[in-house]
C-alpha cells in the first residue's frame, strides 16, 4: 500500500511551462506590434510618477526597455540588441527571447544558468499555513516534484526565528506518503530550506528586507518568486503592493496565490480585483479554490470526455437532475467569528460547488489548455439564471442532545452574535439556460453540523420510457432510475447504480452498484489538493485557478439573493445539530420532482 505516487509529478521539469503559458509566450515571440519595438515604453496611467520617471531613466541611460506592471520596480535590466522582439516575463520585465525559450520553460536562464524558486508563505503563523501549505510543500519535496534550487520563506507579523519556524512546521509534517526509513532524513533536508522573516503586511521596508534575504539564497541565479497569501482578504492589496514594489523577481517570474474569499459580493470582489491589478497582471494572479485540486474533481473531464459511454448521455435528454452535496458533521468550532461574516453560501456554494458545477456542465473545450477550459466554464456561468429567493432554503443548527451528549447551537459560540441569522445550511436550485441543459435542475446543498461528512456529485438519469419491469421493481420510480455518483471525499469512489435481476428462478429486480472504489483499485496515495495546486502555480499551469471574469460571473449569480437575505433579515429554518438539515430542503427538491440522493437507505 505504501508506494510512491511519483507518477503524479509532471513528466517534465517542475519549471517547464504549461502549454497554455507556452502559447501566450509564442504570441510575444511572433508579435510585431508597435508595443514591442525598441524605444517604446508602455506606461499605465495609474502608475505613480516616481515609477514613470524610473522607467524613462532606464530607457535614456541604457537604451533598454522595461515594460513593468503598474507600480513594479525592476531590480535589473539585461542589455539587449536592436531589432529583437521582446518577451514579457512573469515578473513584469522584458528580455530577449530565443526560439527555445518560446517552446520551453520560462524558468530557465537564457545564458544556461540554473533557476531558483523562492516560495514565500505570507501569514506563515496561521492555521492554513501550518496545516496545509507547509505539509503540501514537504510532500512535493518528498516526491521530487520541486525544482533543484528552491527556498521556502515564512512571513508574518509574529516574532520568530528560523529555528522556531522549523519547530512549528515539523509538528505538522507527516510521512503519510511512504513509511520508508528515509522520511525523517527528507524532513530534515526540507526544514533546512525553510526560513522566516518577521514583518508587517503593509510595510515596503519589511518586504525589501525579505528581498535581500531571498537574493542571498538565490545566489545570482535566475530568480522566480511565488507568494502565497494566507492572510485575511483585507490584507491582500497591501501585501501585494509591498511584494510587487519591493520583492518582485528581478529576472524571472513573480506569481501570487490568493486564498478565498474573493470578496463578499460583486462590488467587493470587483474592488479586490481592481486593487490587485494595480500591481499585478492577470496571469500573475492565481486565485486558489482547493476543491478544484481534488482528485475526483480533476477526474470529471476525464470521465466525461474520454469515455464514449458517458458523453452522449451528458444532456437534458438523458439527465433529469444533478446534485452537488457538501456536508460536515461539525459546527464552526473556533471559526465562528470568521464564518459569521460570510455564511455557508459564500463559504462553500458560491465557490467550491459552483466551480464544480461549471466543470461538470461545460461544453467540450477546444484543447486542454487553461484558457480553453476556463473559457468554457465562463460560458456556463453566464448561461445560468441568477439565483432567486424562492429557489433557496437556508438553515441554522440549534442545540441538540444525543446519547447523553449536548451539542451546542451556532449562536452558543462566543464569537457569534446571539441574534445572528447567518445560515449554516443552504439548499438551492439553479438552472442553465442553454441548449444542452435547458430545464434540468442543478441542486446544491451545503451545511455544517449535519449527520455525516461528505462531498459528492450525484447524476440522476431519466426513467426508461415504457419500462417493461415497472411491476417487478415496484412503484418507486426514484429507485428504478440509474444514478451516477462521484464521491469527492472521503473514501473517494465512482459508482453507477443499475437495475439488475436477482439470481433465482423468479423475476425479482435489485439495485446494484458498478463500483470504482479508489482505495481498492489504486494502491497509490491520493495527493492533497494543495499539493497539486501549488505545483501547478510553480509550473504556471492555470486551468485549476479562477480567472477574473469567472469570478465576476459567479458573483453575479449569488449577489442579488445574498443582498435580499440580509436586507430582509430572512430567518433561517433551525435544525438539530447532527441531523439531515432543514425539512425545507426536501420540499425544495420535491418542487422539481426530485429526491435528494443522499437520504435513501442505499445512498
Amino acid at each position: 500500500m505504501a508506494t510512491l505516487y511519483s507518477t503524479h509529478c509532471r513528466s517534465y521539469s517542475p519549471l517547464t511551462q504549461s502549454s497554455s503559458s507556452s502559447s501566450s509566450y509564442s504570441s510575444y515571440c511572433s508579435s510585431s506590434s508597435s508595443s514591442s519595438k525598441l524605444g517604446h515604453v508602455a506606461v499605465s496611467s495609474s502608475a505613480p510618477k516616481r515609477f514613470l520617471a524610473a522607467k524613462l531613466s532606464v530607457l535614456s541611460q541604457s537604451q533598454n526597455v522595461a515594460r513593468m506592471q503598474d507600480g513594479a520596480v525592476a531590480t535589473a535590466v539585461t542589455p539587449i540588441e536592436n531589432d529583437y522582439p521582446f518577451k514579457k516575463l512573469k515578473g513584469g520585465l522584458l528580455s530577449v527571447p530565443s526560439t527555445d525559450e518560446c517552446k520551453d520553460a520560462v524558468g530557465f536562464d537564457i545564458n544556461g544558468n540554473e533557476s531558483t524558486v523562492s516560495i514565500t508563505v505570507v501569514g506563515a503563523s496561521g492555521d492554513l499555513a501550518k496545516k496545509k501549505i507547509f505539509p503540501a510543500l514537504f510532500a512535493l519535496y518528498y516526491e521530487g516534484c520541486l525544482p533543484k534550487h528552491f527556498t521556502v520563506y515564512g512571513y508574518a507579523r509574529s516574532k520568530m526565528t528560523d529555528a522556531e519556524l522549523r519547530t512549528m512546521v515539523s509538528q505538522t509534517l507527516t510521512c503519510r506518503i511512504d513509511k520508508r526509513e528515509n522520511c525523517g532524513e527528507k524532513m530534515e533536508q526540507f526544514l533546512e530550506r525553510c526560513f522566516y522573516h518577521s514583518g508587517q503586511y503593509d510595510s515596503q521596508e519589511n518586504f525589501a528586507e525579505l528581498d535581500k534575504k531571498l537574493k542571498e539564497h538565490e545566489g545570482g541565479k535566475v530568480s522566480n518568486r511565488l507568494f502565497y497569501l494566507s492572510v485575511p482578504p483585507n490584507v491582500f492589496i497591501d501585501a501585494v503592493r509591498c511584494a510587487s514594489l519591493s520583492a518582485s523577481a528581478g529576472n524571472g517570474w513573480t506569481r501570487v496565490i490568493v486564498e478565498k474569499p474573493f470578496g463578499r459580493d460583486s462590488e467587493s470582489s470587483a474592488a479586490l480585483t481592481k486593487g490587485l491589478k494595480q500591481y499585478l497582471d492577470e496571469d500573475q494572479i492565481f486565485r486558489i479554490d482547493h476543491y478544484l485540486g481534488k482528485e475526483l474533481v480533476e477526474n470529471l473531464s476525464v470521465l466525461r470526455f474520454s469515455n464514449l459511454i458517458f458523453e452522449p448521455l451528458w444532456s437534458r435528454q438523458y439527465i433529469r437532475n444533478v446534485q452537488f452535496i457538501f456536508s460536515e458533521d461539525f459546527g464552526t468550532e473556533g471559526r465562528g467569528g470568521y464564518f459569521d461574516n460570510y455564511g455557508i453560501i459564500r463559504d462553500i456554494m458560491q465557490n467550491h460547488l459552483l466551480q464544480i458545477l461549471a466543470l461538470f456542465a461545460m461544453e467540450t473545450p477546444v484543447t486542454l489548455d487553461a484558457e480553453d477550459i476556463r473559457n468554457e466554464k465562463v460560458k456556463v456561468l453566464r448561461s445560468m439564471r441568477p439565483l432567486e429567493l424562492e429557489n433557496m432554503v437556508i438553515g441554522q443548527y440549534k442545540s441538540h442532545t444525543k446519547g447523553g451528549v449536548t451539542y451546542p447551537a451556532y449562536t452558543d459560540d462566543k464569537t457569534v452574535p446571539k441574534d445572528s441569522l447567518t445560515p449554516t445550511f443552504a439548499a438551492a436550485a439553479l438552472f442553465i439556460d442553454n441548449a444542452r441543459w435547458d430545464g434540468v435542475p442543478f441542486l446544491m446543498k451545503a451545511g455544517k453540523a449535519l449527520h455525516n461528512k461528505k462531498a459528492e456529485i450525484r447524476v440522476q438519469f431519466r426513467h426508461v420510457p415504457g419500462n417493461l419491469y415497472n411491476r417487478n421493481i415496484g412503484t418507486d420510480l426514484d429507485r428504478a432510475t440509474n444514478e451516477l455518483v462521484i464521491r469527492v471525499q472521503p473514501d473517494e469512489a465512482i459508482y453507477l447504480k443499475i437495475n439488475n435481476k436477482v439470481p433465482g428462478l423468479g423475476m425479482k429486480l435489485d439495485r446494484s452498484n458498478l463500483n470504482l472504489h479508489y482505495a481498492a483499485r489504486y494502491s497509490k496515495e491520493i495527493p492533497d489538493a494543495y499539493e497539486r495546486l501549488l505545483l501547478d502555480a510553480i509550473e504556471g499551469e492555470r486551468r485549476l485557478f479562477i480567472r477574473s471574469d469567472e469570478l465576476d460571473a459567479a458573483w453575479s449569480l449569488f449577489t442579488p439573493v445574498l443582498k435580499e437575505l440580509e436586507e430582509k433579515r430572512i430567518i433561517p429554518e433551525y435544525y438539530p445539530y447532527g441531523s439531515r438539515g432543514p425539512v425545507g430542503a426536501h420540499y425544495l427538491a420535491a418542487r422539481y420532482k426530485v429526491r435528494w440522493g443522499d437520504v435513501s437507505v442505499e445512498q
